[in-house]
């Protein structure tokens, strides 16, 4: 890591608590992230106001290893998608953690990667912005150890991005995306298309062909004998372009997808995938699993199907006041839909808190969020005071660290060790 990216993390530090940053104590207004963060304040007896979104530091942990781990056994390269955080400290973890470099999607968050050393990018979709290529090729010409790889999936966006590179130094690598199939959101939808696309990127001046994509979780109707057939489909592909040339110049073969939910059927074909005439990175892209989650993503993770390789643990909790408590069958908690995920799941109620004691959320149901309220039932057993702190598990990563710009670090008994600064 360079010494000016550890420069931009520590400078993390020195940000001032002030108004932008919910749920923190009052009395911190003033001091920097980092004094706040070396105080060691407890989330629960140490002035934090809720709603306070909380990352478990140990759970955290565990996830960035599981995913380490299960990339390094299956032989895979792994560029998580930044998309879910937005948090250079987690992308700088997940680096450490052996990820080749950081997915990611529009121009914004690539400029925020770059501010923060990220040397390889893959954006996942088709940019066609003149001012965005010309950023990133200024950026390729300034810094021969900078990687970045895009998707192409049209022959107008090939034109497109080449008119806008004219002139540059290093070529921009582009991959192919694969559409996965009809009705499926971006990607070229058939195998002669691609075919017409890759001819395109050949006739380019300032675009290189280094591979093939997509994304797997777009297949209609995603089963896994759906899914795995459409990753032969792009292994397929990668190996006959490759037997065509099409890939003489690149040195090395990208072939990538991988979302959260079928990262497993993606080992299985990749590791299928035979010699081509130069090495092949294999590219997984799954994001969310850093955080995990209690809705979405814990039906539909992959460790569900093999739990022998391990299972990932959701590291949020978003930490309520009972406010009102209106009838025996209701209550409402001070947050809604500006501090919780509602897209996928509503929060689901998992821990209640009072005077010190915690205990699980028993007979507690979230069945509708307001803008600052959750809406709870309450059976008979449930026991709910106003006052109560309610610990809600979100569903939806990707939309729980974007409602929170600083988000605590607790370990397991509430003692906060660092502040997770996102950009969104």
């Amino acid at each position: 890591m360079s010494t000016e990216a550890l420069a931009a993390l520590a400078r993390l530090a020195e940000e001032r608590v002030d108004h932008r940053f919910k749920g923190l104590p009052p009395d911190a207004a003033g001091l920097t992230v980092g004094e706040l963060a070396a105080q060691r304040r407890n989330l629960f007896t140490g002035g934090f106001t809720t709603p306070v979104l909380a990352l478990s530091a140990e759970r955290l942990e565990h996830n960035l290893a599981l995913m380490e781990t299960y990339a390094t056994r299956h032989g895979l390269a792994f560029a998580p998608h930044g998309k879910t955080s937005m948090a250079p400290q987690l992308f700088r973890r997940q680096i450490d953690r052996g990820a080749w470099g950081i997915t990611l999607a529009v121009p914004h968050q690539v400029w925020v990667a770059r501010a923060y050393g990220v040397q390889r990018v893959f954006l996942a979709n088709e940019l066609v912005d003149p001012p965005a290529l010309r950023r990133i090729s200024a950026d390729l010409d300034g810094d021969d150890d900078f990687r970045f790889v895009c998707y192409v999936d049209s022959v107008r966006g090939v034109e497109l991005m080449d008119a806008a590179l004219r002139g540059a130094r290093r070529p921009l690598d582009v991959v192919v995306e694969l559409a996965a199939g009809d009705g499926a959101r971006t990607g070229v939808r058939t195998e002669r298309e691609c075919a017409a696309v890759a001819d395109a990127v050949a006739a380019a001046h300032s675009l290189r062909l280094v591979g093939v994509a997509g994304y797997e979780g777009e297949v209609p109707g995603a089963d896994p004998e759906r899914v795995h057939a459409w990753l032969r489909r792009l292994t397929a592909l990668a190996a006959a372009f490759d037997a065509q040339g099409r890939f003489a110049d690149a040195g090395e073969i990208v072939v990538s997808a991988g979302g959260s939910a079928w990262f497993d059927a993606v080992a299985d074909v990749f590791a299928g995938i035979g010699e081509l005439s130069s090495p092949v990175l294999k590219l997984l892209r799954s994001g969310a699993y850093v955080s995990h989650d209690d809705g979405h993503y814990r039906k539909l993770t992959p460790f569900n199907r093999v739990p022998e390789e391990g299972a990932l643990k959701p590291a949020f909790r978003l930490w309520t006041q009972v406010v009102s408590r209106p009838s025996p069958d209701q209550a409402f908690v001070n947050a809604g839909k500006r501090d919780a995920a509602y897209d996928l799941d509503l929060p689901v109620a998992r821990t209640i808190r009072r005077e010190g004691a915690q205990r699980p959320a028993t007979g507690v149901e979230v069945t509708a969020l307001s803008d600052q309220h959750a809406w709870l039932r309450t059976s008979a057993e449930a026991d709910v005071e106003v006052g109560d702190w309610i610990g809600l598990g979100l569903s939806h990563p990707c939309t729980s660290f974007d409602k929170w710009p600083l988000i605590p670090l607790a370990e397991a008994d509430g003692t906060v060790v660092d502040y997770v600064r996102t950009f969104f």
